[in-house]
């Protein structure tokens, strides 16, 4: 009993820490990164204000929207604890948050894990006891058990005249393919039955490598796209690709997805079909003939899905620039589609383009393309009817249990509606008959084991 007491007392003394994570999933990684060593030097995350000594808002600065909510953020944190570190993409901006909050005890850009970790120290000093502060292998995630994201790189190199992720996270820095590898490895003997692989530009994966290789399982990896997919392919889980450009080396990966190595699906930041926007947008596939790609990814791997974002609105888009996106979207018959109104980012080269267009004109625009895909996503959907598919289960709780199918990525993607006479649980994925669709989602039922 005195030494159950003594361990209890040690566990309470832990410096406690809240922590806010915004922004897209490559930000979330980061957050996992910081959470895993501060885990590891015995530090505890707490769910409240109140009870943090400390707290650390990892923030998001692509759009106007973004920062504004990094700057709420900080400021609810400040008010309500005081004591606030500050990293992320915004704190590339140091000098705005630090004329807005002179007192947040340290600022620092993504991937600067180094920098939060000293801050912490500072403010509150570690109390490492290896006997109780644990572990596990796969460090520690903020996404579901069942799956997790893998980022395989660090920066860009491209100039997209929208974006301005280059100057906060710098040129492409790649992993060495052992080291991912392992990492998928041991998120998968953790129970992860997800994988999901990102990145800025997944594609140019190993070009600054030089495409090195290195060993995994006592097989040889090229430090690029194709043989990551292979050797995530050996690990007998769903594996996603998201962020992927399509430059004609991606034609090798697609026979992986007819062999279900990795699975039939492709997240491809098209952004808009007008060559004259694409050139004004600086984008690095303008010049591929994107429709001819697709087709013959189809004709390798007739059942592939395709998803993509798209800009309406940019500066110089014509009526007839909008009415080329709207053409070209019917006759490529994307399966998910998402898309964004143009907002000026701080410090993007777009700002300076003539021809803004107009917000009602945006709006309109938004509206016509989202009824283009809407009709095109239903009727991909309802070819579906009838068809048996592997649905992952996400949830089990309320009245419905809902999953995924593998043509589904999680919180960007539609979902599936079970109806099941036996328990499920969260991770399992099960055979299911589709009996309804609408334009994003399904209706199924669980088949009998």
């Amino acid at each position: 009993m005195p030494a159950a007491r003594s361990r209890r007392s040690r566990q309470s003394a832990a410096p406690k820490v809240g922590f806010v994570s915004l922004g897209c999933p490559k930000a979330l990684v980061d957050s996992e990164r910081i959470l895993t060593q501060m885990r590891a030097e015995g530090y505890e995350t707490v769910p409240t204000y109140d009870a943090a000594d400390v707290v650390v808002v990892n923030t998001c600065g692509f759009i106007d929207s973004a920062v504004a909510e990094s700057l709420d953020a900080i400021g609810e944190a400040m008010a309500e604890n005081g004591k606030v570190i500050v990293t992320g993409c915004l704190g590339a901006k140091s000098a705005m948050i630090r004329e807005k909050f002179p007192d947040v005890l340290s600022i620092s850009g993504p991937q600067d894990y180094q920098t939060v970790m000293e801050a912490l120290h500072k403010a509150v000093p570690p109390q490492h006891d290896p006997f109780v502060d644990l572990l596990p292998p796969q460090g520690i995630k903020l996404t579901p058990r069942h799956y997790a994201y893998v980022k395989i790189s660090e920066g860009c190199n491209h100039k997209c005249s929208f974006c301005i992720i280059p100057s906060m996270r710098g040129k492409l820095r790649s992993r060495p393919v052992d080291e991912v590898l392992r990492e998928a490895e041991r998120l998968v003997k953790s129970g992860v039955k997800e994988l999901l692989v990102i990145s800025q530009d997944t594609s140019a994966y190993g070009l600054d490598l030089k495409y090195a290789s290195a060993q995994w399982r006592d097989r040889d990896y090229e430090t690029r796209m194709r043989d990551l997919c292979r050797g995530l392919g050996e690990l007998g889980v769903w594996s996603r690709l998201h962020y992927v450009y399509p430059y004609p080396h991606v034609d090798e990966i697609i026979p992986l997805m007819a062999e279900r190595k990795i699975l039939p699906y492709l997240d491809v930041p098209f952004q808009h079909a007008s060559t004259k926007v694409l050139k004004a947008m600086k984008r690095p596939a303008a010049a591929e003939n994107t429709l001819k790609r697709l087709a013959a990814w189809r004709a390798i791997c007739p059942d592939i899905t395709v998803r993509s974002t798209f800009i309406v609105g940019f500066p110089g888009e014509t009526e007839a620039d909008f009415e080329e996106l709207l053409g070209w979207l019917q006759e490529a018959k994307l399966d998910r589609v998402g898309c964004f109104q143009y907002s000026p980012v701080e410090g993007a080269t777009a700002n300076d383009l003539p021809g803004a267009v107009p917000d009602e004109i945006k709006q309109d625009r938004y509206d016509r393309f989202m009824q283009v895909q809407a009709k095109i996503s239903t009727a991909k959907l309802k070819a579906k009817i009838g068809q048996t598919i592997d649905v992952l289960v996400d949830e089990t709780g309320g009245e419905a249990v809902i999953g995924r199918s593998w043509a589904d990525a999680p919180e960007i993607d539609g979902k599936v509606y079970l109806s099941c006479d036996r328990p499920l649980k969260v991770g399992q994925i099960v055979k299911a008959e589709v009996i309804q669709a609408d334009a994003y989602d399904l209706n199924a039922e669980v088949l009998d084991e």
